[in-house]
């Protein structure tokens, strides 16, 4: 019973991480500053990945490496913004990781659905069939294209704001 409640609580941190990270994802590409959903998505991608780290396992699985990943380009993406405040390249530092995190979250997301909905359980059982990888890929080439976009477009906001202090 606790399990099935604290996976609830996972759930729901992780479909806000990913709503909030597209609403910062479309704000870079508008080359405008994220202000507080930016703030929203990182805390809730970053409880993502550590309450990820509190279901029972055995061993090293592809869960936690994706959640050992998440949390290093968290790292970044907090240093970027609150450290460094986005000055110089850290504006494209912040875009990129920021967006590499909302595609850890995304993929894990694409894995979770293959495995619990029914139907696209059938289409790809051991998530190495075609469905999935292509489901994947999509994902994947999605995801670099707005990360590209985004590096180039966001430049962190006025001068004023990008100040390190």
């Amino acid at each position: 019973m606790i399990l099935s409640g604290f996976t609830i609580f996972h759930v729901i941190i992780s479909l806000v991480a990913i709503v909030s990270g597209l609403a910062v994802v479309y704000a870079l590409l508008g080359s405008k500053r994220p202000n507080g959903w930016n703030t929203l998505f990182l805390t809730t991608t970053a409880a993502t990945s550590i309450t990820g780290f509190f279901f029972p396992f055995h061993g090293f699985t592809p869960g936690i490496g994706v959640g050992i990943l998440s949390l290093i380009v968290l790292v970044i993406a907090f240093l970027a913004m609150y450290r460094f405040r986005l000055a110089g390249g850290w504006s494209r530092t912040y875009a990129i990781s920021a967006i590499m995190a909302l595609y850890f979250n995304v993929f894990v997301l694409v894995v979770q659905l293959f495995e619990k909905v029914p139907a696209l359980r059938t289409l790809a059982p051991t998530q190495s069939e075609p469905p999935f990888q292509m489901a994947q890929a999509a994902v994947l080439l999605i995801f670099a294209v707005l990360g590209i976009r985004a590096a180039m477009k966001f430049h962190g906001g006025p001068p004023h704001m990008a100040r390190v202090h």
